[in-house]
């Protein structure tokens, strides 16, 4: 069983735990072991340490990489911008002034970045090691008939040039989508696809501004695609779809009942087997319709040992 260092971030464990709990499920079935990252700490994600100082944004980010350099592991992380802002502090510790600079920082701790560690999103490793035939070989339910609406998430998408793996063109991505064929479900195309949908920095900052873009994706997601329900591969937003839709019903910015959301991993946990309770039990939208029927007995195509 390949070895991969599961790098959780701060939104999962601590908002989404049942996000953790379905990689924890799905991994070991699929043949890929999560190793816990022994003393990770935040990323530091964008509008903390990388917007006023790059080094000690390096610094920090650096010493998560060389954690999973000294386990002897690559680096797998479900947020997206945890994807990003490791990826990028990699590529920036290319330049042999920063990365000197870096572990003169680091050697206070006994720590040296040497750049031996790879850094993929879960996306990847299910997409690109795993693949989509070994998902569809562990499926206990068939999720034929329903559809879904996909949210890649922006920053696994850009910058593409510092991506160890990336979408062959991030202005029409496929990889979500081929991973929720996977399991048996339509996925169908909508205009706003690639678009933000407002989390993140917006949202802290302008909260009307997130909740427009948000409802500008949405209402493109519900006329176009008209979708059973919304998975992302990003945690942030997952949030902002889980949180944002019950805040819109609520003002009267929309006129249909919040869009289930679910993170894949969930998706897919669900149509392995696993239990709801475990692996999808935390949500402000209900899911239990669409998870019974996703657990239905007319979609169970075998049991599973």
């Amino acid at each position: 069983m390949e070895k991969i260092g599961l790098y959780l971030g701060c939104n999962i464990p601590l908002k989404a735990p049942d996000i953790e709990q379905s990689f924890r499920k799905v991994f070991p079935a699929l043949g890929i072991e999560p190793v816990d990252l022994q003393g990770a700490s935040c990323c530091p994600s964008w509008g903390t340490a990388p917007s006023f100082d790059l080094n000690t944004w390096c610094a920090i980010s650096s010493r998560n990489i060389v954690i999973a350099e000294d386990q002897g592991v690559d680096i797998m992380t479900g947020c997206n911008s945890c994807f990003g802002i490791l990826s990028e502090a990699k590529h920036f510790l290319e330049d042999t002034a920063r990365r000197k600079s870096v572990n003169e920082q680091l050697k206070a701790i006994g720590r040296e970045f040497k750049g031996t560690s790879d850094i993929y999103h879960i996306s990847h490793v299910l997409h690109r090691k795993v693949g989509v035939q070994k998902i569809r070989e562990k499926l206990k339910y068939s999720l034929d008939g329903l559809k879904i609406a996909v949210q890649p998430g922006c920053h696994s998408l850009w910058p593409t040039e510092v991506f160890k793996i990336t979408e062959d063109n991030p202005y029409q991505p496929t990889i979500l989508r081929e991973l929720c064929e996977a399991t048996g479900a339509t996925v169908p195309h909508y205009s706003r696809l690639e678009g933000c949908c407002g989390m993140g920095g917006l949202r802290s900052t302008d909260m009307e501004k997130s909740l427009k873009l948000f409802r500008d994706k949405l209402i493109s997601m519900k006329e176009e695609a008209d979708a059973d329900m919304i998975v992302t591969t990003c945690s942030s937003c997952y949030l902002q779809f889980d949180m944002s839709q019950p805040l819109l019903k609520e003002r009267g910015l929309i006129d249909f009942d919040p869009i289930p959301t679910f993170y894949y991993t969930q998706v897919l946990a669900l149509a392995m087997g696993f239990d709801p309770s475990q692996v999808a039990a935390i949500s402000q939208i209900d899911r239990r319709a669409i998870i019974g029927e996703m657990q239905s007995e007319k979609r169970l195509i075998k049991e599973v040992a």
